[in-house]
């Protein structure tokens, strides 16, 4: 049987805004993202470069956001809250 985590324990983590980091740290925290097992990018036949800028037009925009996860010391993308 699967424990429900609170929404407190759910949330233990710090928006980073992306404008704060090291441009060369982004960049490769995004080409670590884009090129994850289990990354859907489907057949677009896209290149990293081509991703990178996907994910930074969707940053600039709003459209998702970094969040470091307190717990597990890690950074992810997410979809903005704002642009649900």
């Amino acid at each position: 049987m699967f424990e429900e985590k609170s929404t407190a324990q759910a949330e233990q983590g710090l928006d980073i805004p992306y404008e704060q980091l090291d441009p060369e740290t982004l960049i490769r925290m995004i080409q670590e993202f884009v090129s994850r097992d289990g990354a859907d990018w489907g057949d677009a036949g896209c290149t990293l470069e081509d991703k990178v800028v996907q994910v930074m037009d969707q940053l600039r925009n709003k459209q998702v956001k970094i969040v470091f996860d307190l717990q597990t010391q890690t950074a992810n993308f997410i979809v903005s809250p704002y642009n649900q």
